[in-house]
Formats: C-alpha cells, sequence, structure tokens
C-alpha cells in the first residue's frame, strides 16, 4: 500500500526555520513539495529526481528552502531557512513517476506528474 506520511509543520516567526519530513512506503523516482493557501493556487516549492539527485526549486523560495533525501530511511526532507509570512501553506509531499515536458524527461514542479500525495502539513509563519 502506498502512502506519504508529512510530518514537521508549525508555527515560525518570520525569519525562522522548520523542517519538513515526507516518509515514504516505496521507492519513488520523483518526489516533491507543493503548498497550498486559502488565497493562492496550489503552488509547487522543490521536486527532487532520484536518479540523477538533481533539485528544482521555485522562484519564491530559491536560496532559502533546500530538498533532500535520506534513501535508508525512505524520507524525503524541505529544509525551509529565513521564512516569510508568505510562506505560511498546507505543505503536501507528492511522489510520481517520470514525465516529459518540453522534450526533456524528467522531474518537474506540474501537479499532474504526481500520483501519490500526502496528508499535508500546516506552517504558519508569523511577522
Amino acid at each position: 500500500q502506498v502512502h506519504l506520511v508529512e510530518s514537521g509543520g508549525g508555527s515560525a516567526q518570520a525569519g525562522g526555520s522548520l523542517r519538513l519530513s515526507c516518509e515514504l512506503s516505496y521507492d519513488a523516482t520523483c518526489m516533491a513539495w507543493f503548498r497550498r493557501s486559502p488565497d493562492k493556487e496550489r503552488e509547487g516549492v522543490s521536486s527532487l529526481d532520484a536518479g540523477t539527485v538533481s533539485t528544482s526549486y521555485a522562484d519564491s523560495v530559491k536560496g532559502r528552502f533546500t530538498i533532500s533525501k535520506d534513501n535508508t530511511k525512505k524520507t524525503l526532507y524541505l529544509q525551509m531557512d529565513s521564512l516569510q509570512p508568505e510562506d505560511t501553506a498546507t505543505y503536501y509531499c507528492a511522489a510520481g513517476p517520470y514525465t516529459m515536458s518540453f522534450g526533456r524527461t524528467g522531474c518537474f514542479l506540474s501537479p499532474q506528474q504526481y500520483t501519490n500525495w500526502g496528508q499535508g502539513t500546516q506552517v504558519t509563519v508569523s511577522s
């Protein structure tokens, strides 16, 4: 049975840090973090290609967030530093296969690529 279980959400002050974890029940090819807040569309935050270990980030988090994976624990992480109030959202872990986009095969920040999702964990950043 496939499952993804997030943890690590909570509250932080602006400028603070949080680390999200996502325990996966299988070895996924592509893994990603998405977020959704009440006043915004779902946003792809970061992706990781398990095969090449390449990563991608949304411009809004580049330089502040770091995605990584512990293969021995099948756990995906999102280290979030220099948090800002606009980072407040429910964060979702997602996993799926490779897909092709603009002639390239890989892992992208498109939710349609991901077939398995966690239940979400809330992150609240206060100013």
